[in-house]
């Protein structure tokens, strides 16, 4: 997942199957779609606190406490693995992440807001220049 956390291997439940889509002959022959599961309340990995934030950003994914990735975008069965591992631990990384810190409400400058009026008198002079009077 990341430097700190990583989920034993264990923990983790792998199903194959077949995929659909190109593949030429080796398609009905070759279990290359890939199922990564992973019990996220079942795991003594995370502590309370990421373990409730991760299921609440999570909560959609979430199947009894199950969250369950598939890759099936490449031929190989390997590489969809690796796909789906990488995919899990991005997934998982992103959901336990600290939440952003608030954004500081800060006011223009007055020499920006200067600028900004000057600059649409000026846009507003050249779009009157253009401008077709009739003459008498």
């Amino acid at each position: 997942m990341n430097d700190r956390l990583t989920i034993p291997a264990a923990e983790l439940s792998w199903r194959f199957s077949r995929s659909g889509g190109p593949g030429g002959q080796g398609v009905n022959t070759t279990d290359s779609r890939v199922e990564l599961s992973w019990d996220l309340l079942g795991s003594d990995l995370l502590p309370a606190t990421l373990k409730e934030r991760a299921v609440e950003r999570l909560g959609a994914r979430l199947v009894s406490g199950v969250l369950t990735i598939t890759a099936s975008e490449h031929r190989s069965q390997l590489r969809n693995r690796e796909a789906a591992a990488a995919r899990l631990g991005n997934l998982v990384a992103s959901a336990i992440a600290a939440p952003p810190r608030a954004r500081r409400a800060t006011r223009p400058t007055k020499g920006s807001v200067e600028r900004r009026i000057t600059a649409k008198k000026q846009r507003a002079e050249t779009k009157r220049n253009r401008r077709n009077y009739p003459t008498d």
